[in-house]
């Protein structure tokens, strides 16, 4: 059934150019079981019209990075009905519906969930971080003894003391709470900085060191003009899975170009599934390895494009070396086996580290090498690993070898990039302190951060830190238990007071996280509050959502920019006016769209925009080529590299590799001037030579949650139950069938799951779905199964980001 959505006051262009034809739409309608309330709900229409008091656009903005608009139905204060977006054409490509997927749709149990925070609370006296032990205070209580605390953590160690943890979720698509938290903390002086983030911190450092910045690939339409699309571990097509994502993108890609797709990934992904013609599994954190081989192959052959290496990079040969590095250093004399190891990379030396036989790897150089343009991009879960950056920076050089960046149809081996709209975000300030540490280390810092370095820690703006983290807090996200690693250790280090004195966590359910605070502060959710939200995964289609409340939050929960300002006024009322500017958050939304306004003077008045809800922009440059100027022109578009040129050998990296300290007993602790494999802890190698962990796991993001978000909710449990992923030969060496139940140990912990006996993962691989809440019984054993609890705290060799890849383990039946 066609819906029309009210547009009163607007003139019938304006609608269409914003909104377009309204869409078919699907109600789910509220039950009071669902609801968690006495009664029975009152019938709705189908058509999800009538017999409702209003429909409020609003958005779910949980980190997939999609951030889809919902029409929220309420009666009698109580949301009733989700609805999608209905203001697209699926018959328009770019101008589709922007359809929630099961996530977003669920957002009514996530809504009433039982796990709701309502009450502001503080630790029982005596109990310890984790137990659960809360008792319920009064906001004025709550302001003013963290305000007293913060002020003591200044007054006793410096404002280098106090931390924000890394977020998601809320702190994503959300034009205002983007980087509220950190304007709070430079207000009042400054904190400790957080550099990079959990989802693409390997990523992130090796495009600063080859590329000069972490610079995105091709967009995903822009493989329209591709022959041929190599994807090395993405998995856009779950990870985004709705209409604001990437994956209506390649499925448009697939059904209307047909353009031909490689997938290559430990495991049969939905990626892999529903587009890829041709899967090709590997062992986690090998990718080095095949990429030195397909490139030992192209040489061979003569498919590498000498002409843009000899011109646009630094290292591939000997001749384009800088004038520091060794004799046979180059990427080249690593390749053939005349650098220090002496190892020609040939295919039968990548078939026994990867897993992939020697003549499939030689027939997919061959393919990629001669195939133009060849869109080659990566995801970010191949670089989680103990030698991440490696990994990332081995899938750039494969795009240069080929000669496929800067140009239409390629691409330069990175992550896809979208076409968001110029929306400003809420303004950060001057910051006092700009020291910073990897977000990974918070746990250490935590520990021992006085004894951070530069060169041991990865800390950036000093050699080293003055004060361990004394105070900090955690808004909206779950990075202390869940989503960091060996949540057992974090529970062991939170628990020594003498340690971190306070935690505030600040969220909206009660999770594994907000279990650990001192002070649990009840946040509104998103669907409370008005915001502006924008979308930044949608290739080149960029849209914007006017967020407005649909109800008032449950019990005493408070919208955190307000309790940003009442402890600033604690602190010190000239930090609370210096933050708010004197302004409400409803004023800062507006005064944020007019300046959108001011850029983009065709944009609707705010009031046409909160009646449309979503407004659309396709790029106006059509599609984002990254580094096409630099191809076109390198002398006068020079990268932000040291030599202006793409640097396979990095001459800064080659210093690094003389000083940096890393810890003793792991193998794989180094850094390297070219992208070398690296046999790294708990990688390939060990899980084949071990006895006791003879198998690699690796985690993957499943369609029922995001990360940790959305798992609490009974639909999605159902739909997607916590199962482990395990190969039929590696099961059935251990008698385990599906649905078994079994028990997954590590060197740092086990947990309990089922069994997902499937063909669609690699021989010597399981994967544990990403983001199920720890939930640890009497023995210490996560009955929850949260994949964190058999990841290390070891980070990354370079970023210092998360390896939650790098796992050894092994799988038995239980009973």
């Amino acid at each position: 059934m066609t819906v029309q959505i009210s547009n009163s006051g607007l003139s019938r262009r304006s609608f269409m150019k914003w909104s377009g034809v309204a869409g078919g739409t699907t109600a789910l309608v509220a039950t009071a079981a669902h609801l968690g309330m006495p009664g029975t709900a009152p019938a709705y229409a189908a058509d999800g019209m009538e017999g409702v008091d209003s429909t409020v656009w609003n958005a779910c903005t949980v980190n997939c990075g999609s951030r889809c608009p919902l029409r929220l139905q309420v009666k009698d204060g109580v949301v009733v009905r989700v609805l999608p977006d209905n203001t697209g054409d699926d018959a328009d490509f770019g101008n589709h519906n922007i359809l929630a997927c099961i996530r977003g749709r669920t957002m009514r149990q996530r809504i009433y969930s039982p796990d709701r925070l309502k009450k502001p609370m503080r630790r029982v006296a005596g109990t310890k971080r984790g137990e659960g032990e809360f008792e319920e205070i009064s906001w004025e209580t709550a302001f003013d003894e963290i305000a007293e605390r913060m002020k003591s953590t200044i007054d006793n160690y410096g404002n280098d003391a106090l931390y924000i943890n890394n977020g998601t979720g809320t702190t994503g698509g959300n034009i205002l709470h983007r980087r509220l938290l950190w304007r709070f903390m430079d207000a009042a002086g400054g904190s400790l900085q957080p550099l990079r983030n959990y989802s693409n911190a390997a990523y992130i450092v090796a495009g600063t060191y080859q590329h000069g910045a972490s610079i995105g690939t091709n967009s995903t339409e822009d493989a329209a003009n591709s022959n041929l699309l190599v994807m090395f571990g993405a998995n856009l097509i779950e990870t985004r899975m709705s209409g604001g994502g990437e994956m209506y993108s390649y499925q448009h890609l697939k059904e209307t170009h047909g353009t031909r797709i490689i997938v290559i990934d430990p495991r049969y992904s939905e990626t892999a599934l529903t587009i890829a013609d041709e899967w090709v599994p590997i062992r986690p954190g090998t990718d080095t390895a095949l990429v030195a081989a397909l490139v030992n192959v192209m040489v061979k052959e003569g498919l590498q494009d000498q002409e843009f290496l000899d011109k646009y990079c630094v290292g591939f040969d000997e001749d384009t070396l800088p004038d520091s590095a060794e004799e046979n250093s180059s990427y080249r004399a690593y390749v053939e086996g005349k650098g220090p190891d002496g190892i020609e990379k040939t295919p039968e030396w990548a078939s026994d580290i990867t897993g992939i036989p020697a003549s499939r790897i030689r027939a997919l150089a061959r393919e990629i090498g001669s195939t133009k343009p060849c869109a080659i991009s990566s995801g970010w879960g191949m670089q989680r690993q103990a030698a991440g950056e490696n990994q990332s920076r081995a899938v750039f050089t494969l795009a240069a070898v080929t000669g496929n960046i800067g140009i239409s149809g390629g691409g330069n081996g990175a992550w896809p990039t979208s076409y968001a709209m110029p929306v400003p975000n809420f303004p950060d300030l001057d910051k006092p302190i700009t020291v910073g540490i990897p977000v990974f280390k918070w746990s250490d810092a935590v520990d021992h951060g006085e004894e951070f370095t530069a060169e041991k820690d990865g800390v950036e703006g000093a050699e080293r830190l003055v004060n361990p983290i004394k105070f900090m807090i955690n808004y909206a996200g779950q990075c202390i238990m869940n989503q960091h690693a060996d949540p057992a250790r974090i529970t062991e280090i939170l628990q020594d007071e003498n340690k971190l004195e306070t935690l505030v966590v600040i969220d909206t359910h009660l999770t594994p996280t907000a279990k650990m605070a001192d002070y649990l502060l009840p946040d509104a959710m998103s669907i409370e509050q008005p915001d502006l939200i924008k979308n930044e995964n949608s290739a080149e289609t960029g849209y914007a959502i006017y967020a407005q409340p649909a109800i008032q939050p449950p019990g005493d929960a408070m919208r955190v920019y307000d309790m940003c300002t009442e402890i600033l006024e604690r602190v010190n009322p000239e930090f609370a006016q210096k933050f708010t500017e004197g302004k409400t958050q409803e004023q800062w939304v507006s005064s944020l769209y007019e300046q959108a306004r001011d850029d983009m003077p065709e944009l609707p008045s705010e009031e046409e925009f909160k009646e449309l809800g979503v407004i659309r922009q396709r790029n106006p440059d059509g599609f984002t080529i990254p580094m096409k100027e630099f191809r076109d022109d390198p002398e006068a578009n020079p990268l932000k590299t040291p030599s202006g040129k793409i640097e396979i050998y990095s001459e800064r990296l080659a210093e690094m590799s003389k000083t940096w300290v890393f810890p003793e007993g792991l193998a794989g602790q180094k850094v390297t001037a070219v992208p070398e494999h690296i046999d790294a802890w708990e990688g390939a190698l060990e899980a084949r030579e071990s006895g006791e962990f003879p198998l690699q796991c690796i985690n993957h993001h499943t369609k029922g949650r995001t990360h940790s978000t959305y798992w609490e909710q009974p639909w999605s449990k159902e739909a997607h139950p916590q199962k482990v992923w395990i190969n039929p030969a590696d099961a059935e060496k251990r008698g385990i069938t599906m649905d078994d139940p079994v028990r997954v140990k590590g060197n740092r912990g086990a947990l309990d799951s089922k069994a997902f006996v499937t063909p669609r993962i690699a021989p010597g691989v399981i994967s544990v779905p990403q983001g199920a809440w720890y939930t640890p019984n009497d023995e210490g054993i996560d009955e929850g199964a949260c994949a964190s609890t058999l990841a290390s705290l070891v980070s990354s060799n370079i970023a210092k980001g998360n390896t939650q890849q790098s796992i050894i383990a092994n799988i038995k039946k239980l009973g």
